[in-house]
């Protein structure tokens, strides 16, 4: 793993000070934590059980309550693209963080108020069947109450990974947790916090109301930004170094503007210019690679061309040229994420829906909201992440050599094998739970409890969390290790995006089998009302087939794929090139 960017070397020497041993590192971690933890109380919180409010409170139909929910989601996972370009460009990770977190308060705010008063929506349903739906009015108090939220969100979840990344330097002896340590503890973390929102939240939701259920949420979230800014005196804040898309687009402009021109026969010959490239490389520059080397002619210098004081739209250097390469090198691994999340998405949807209808009582007083039936994905989740953070890294450790004990990608591609595994048992045990309907004469009783235990839903739950430990993680890994240094929050930006469609080809799934399966005596793969009279699980077993499908393109992008390799600068070295070059296998 290569080192993390920081102050350079020449201005440390010249302050006369250490600011690695004053900033960061451990001490730092309680108050990066507890924003990450307040921030998943509240979106977790809202969004585990919102299918219950969306067609019990707000009377939408299921399928169009699904579509609300993973549309919000989907948006929430796209924000992060702004609120990382605003980091990386112009404010800087910490106040980028705290302004997201100011407007994702406003659209607690928001939300609670709607679910405390009783004129921001319907009336009661009279009997079972009458029931007015939201207002629009209603509707755009909400839509507007998760839009702010989905902003605050765009700030907080690129930059609150890379933040707490940021806080750790390999080269510090006195700091030498690793990076991917503090990947698997942050995603522990978080969900610990889930844990809380599947169970706790979700059961005053349930049981004492709505109000509370989103109130709790609304002051951890303020909670959370007085702790943050608490801390702002410990933090290392590593300053923006402008736009890193300007950045990209000028080499794709520069490399068009010299596509006429003939390549160089050695890539020695090509610009480089450790100067111009000191800001935004103070981890190490990236050496020259033989992929899409089109590319290279924008780091060709002509006659034209100023070397002391280069027009970068006309020439770049090779830095920059690996830069926009790394991206591009990334894309594929990107694209096989949103499949994936397509699959996680249903545990809140139509999976809920299946607890709804099946006994989920502990006791005869007490029964389990069918909401925290995430519960087993947490917990499963949970226990993954420390067996493989105390016990499988070790024992990977002497076979691989390696300090992670196995490469992110591999890591990554134990997830998707979990996750196609999770839909396929959805499928069987939803004929379980249909059968039993069918037994009993239930079918055509939305509202009746069937005689099965919820408990036959844990395993496709807990699969989803053994898979989220594996290949979320090893996503998270991969972007920022793989990401050009100057664009880490762009980097777990990318990650939010895959999860973001995911939700958005979940929606597009839901809408065209509600469509195209539609009988004429109201037939439906996805009824809006009654899921017994629906086919729920070819639902699961196509979404398995699209996960089979996306399995083997993973791993041919994974076989294919070229770590970006790092020329690192070790200070104290005596030779005229003080360099160390660290080489990722590039094999699957």
């Amino acid at each position: 793993m290569h080192c993390r960017k920081e102050q350079s070397f020449e201005k440390m020497e010249q302050n006369g000070n250490h600011p690695r041993k004053k900033k960061g590192g451990l001490v730092t971690m309680p108050f990066i934590f507890a924003n990450e933890v307040c921030e998943k109380l509240a979106v977790v919180g809202f969004n585990t059980n919102m299918i219950s409010y969306l067609t019990k409170e707000l009377h939408m139909p299921l399928t169009k309550a699904a579509n609300t929910l993973t549309n919000f989601g989907g948006t929430a996972s796209l924000t992060p693209l702004l609120g990382a370009f605003i980091s990386d460009s112009y404010a800087g990770k910490f106040m980028t963080i705290t302004v997201a977190s100011i407007i994702y308060q406003i659209g607690m705010i928001s939300l609670t108020l709607s679910a405390v008063l009783p004129q921001l929506r319907p009336p009661p349903c009279k009997g079972e069947e009458v029931c007015q739906e939201a207002s629009s009015g209603q509707l755009a108090i909400l839509y507007v109450s998760l839009l702010l939220s989905a902003l605050g969100s765009g700030g907080i979840r690129p930059c609150v990974v890379a933040f707490g990344a940021d806080q750790f330097d390999e080269l510090d002896p006195n700091q030498k947790t690793k990076t991917w340590t503090y990947f698997n503890w942050y995603y522990f973390v978080m969900g610990t916090s889930i844990l809380v929102a599947v169970t706790v939240l979700v059961y005053i939701q349930d049981n004492v109301g709505w109000g509370w259920g989103l109130g709790i949420p609304m002051a951890a979230m303020f909670i959370s930004i007085i702790t943050f800014i608490g801390g702002y005196k410990l933090y290392r804040n590593l300053n923006p170094e402008g736009s890193p898309f300007t950045r990209l687009v000028k080499v794709g402009v520069a490399a068009f503007r010299k596509r006429k021109i003939t390549k160089v026969p050695n890539s020695n010959m090509l610009y480089q210019n450790h100067e111009l490239d000191a800001d935004i490389a103070l981890g190490g520059m990236l050496l020259h690679s033989q992929q899409f080397k089109f590319l290279d002619k924008a780091a060709i210098v002509t006659e034209e061309d100023n070397v002391k004081t280069p027009d970068l739209w006309r020439l770049s250097t090779v830095h920059r040229v690996e830069e926009l390469k790394s991206i591009i090198r990334m894309g594929p691994i990107w694209a096989s994420g949103i499949i994936l999340i397509t699959a996680y998405a249903q545990q809140g949807t139509f999976s809920l829906q299946q607890a709804k209808t099946m006994n989920r009582h502990l006791t005869k007083s007490f029964q389990i909201p069918a909401g925290s039936m995430s519960v087993f994905t947490i917990l499963t989740m949970l226990t993954t992440i420390a067996f493989y953070d105390r016990v499988l890294i070790r024992v990977a450790r002497k076979f691989t050599g390696l300090d992670r004990g196995i490469t992110f990608l591999h890591r990554m591609g134990i997830g998707f094998v979990i996750s196609l595994f999770a839909t396929l048992v959805a499928g069987f045990i939803e004929i379980k739970r249909k059968k039993v309907a069918m037994e009993h004469g239930l079918v055509d009783h939305a509202n009746e409890i069937i005689p099965i235990s919820v408990f036959w839903l844990v395993p496709q739950y807990s699969l989803h969390g053994m898979a989220e430990a594996f290949m979320s993680i090893g996503h998270l890994e991969f972007f920022y290790d793989q990401a050009p240094e100057s664009m880490t929050s762009t980097a777990m930006a990318f990650f939010w995006t895959s999860i973001s469609l995911g939700n958005y080809v979940s929606t597009l799934l839901v809408t065209l089998i509600h469509k195209f399966t539609a009988g004429p005596n109201g037939e439906n793969w996805l009824p809006d009302k009654n899921v017994n009279k629906g086919k729920l699980e070819y639902f699961y077993w196509l979404i398995t087939l699209l996960q089979f499908i996306n399995l083997i393109y993973y791993l041919f992008c994974a076989k294919m794929y070229t770590y970006k390799k790092i020329q690192v600068h070790h200070k104290g070295d005596n030779s005229s090139e003080d360099n160390h070059i660290e080489l990722v296998n590039n094999t699957l």
